[in-house]
């Protein structure tokens, strides 16, 4: 697994935890708003991390983390997920994994064997937009609506996400991705961040009251919506 940054203490990524976050290098999509530009198209010169490093930290942090997340790029491209969470599970850490739901058969692995606790999937936009959205012309859905089922039978807590951007969604984006995932007990709306490394450009946030209209726009449909960044 290609390990390409820590973050050794984050009180945002996890809810209601102290965590570290591990970011994988490499993703299958391209998504035009994506902050992490450097993890999926110059992987080349993101810096590689060893696993045991890191393993070597986090048993320095037991009984002051608690949990760890693994994020990206796309965690679930790397085989050796599996197994570095095994070890992170063997530290004792709680475990939070961010997806694109692109590997349901990877995602089901993992929830099957017991090594996470909680999953952030990524919601891109609503069916009809997934590929502009995605920067995949031929993007095909029925892998991530697989991983949607996996989820919601899993019995492992998770939230579904989308990144809102004024280029690319509104609010009948925002309704039509509610009816689709009706019932989900929690989805979460987050603000577009410039991070200054970003695939395309010309890219804007929606305003506080726009982000907070696309929150009542999905209400209906969830059991709680929550809005961050703003």
């Amino acid at each position: 697994m290609r390990i390409c940054g820590l973050q050794k203490l984050s009180m945002v990524d996890y809810p209601g935890k102290l965590a570290a976050t591990v970011f994988t290098g490499g993703c299958n999509l391209r998504c035009p708003f994506c902050h992490n530009a450097l993890l999926v198209t110059r992987l080349e010169e993101s810096p590689a991390l060893e696993s045991g490093d890191i393993l070597s930290f986090l048993s320095t942090r037991r009984n002051l983390l608690d949990g760890v997340v693994l994020s990206g790029g796309e965690p679930l491209l790397h085989a050796g997920a599996a197994d570095f969470l095994r070890e992170v599970r063997a530290l004792g850490f709680s475990v939070k994994l961010d997806t694109n739901g692109c590997y349901p058969d990877a995602l089901g692995n993992l929830l099957s064997q017991g090594l996470v606790d909680y999953v952030a999937m990524d919601i891109k936009n609503c069916r009809e937009r997934y590929p502009e959205t995605v920067g995949v012309p031929d993007f095909d859905i029925a892998p991530v609506e697989e991983s949607i089922r996996l989820l919601r039978r899993s019995g492992v807590s998770f939230e579904f996400r989308t990144t809102a951007v004024r280029e690319l969604h509104t609010a009948a984006d925002i309704r039509a991705i509610g009816a689709w995932l009706a019932g989900a007990k929690r989805y979460c709306l987050q603000t577009f961040v410039d991070s200054g490394n970003l695939i395309a450009s010309g890219l804007h946030p929606l305003s506080p009251e726009e982000m907070a209209a696309f929150a009542a726009a999905a209400q209906p449909f969830f059991g709680h919506v929550e809005v961050r960044g703003v």
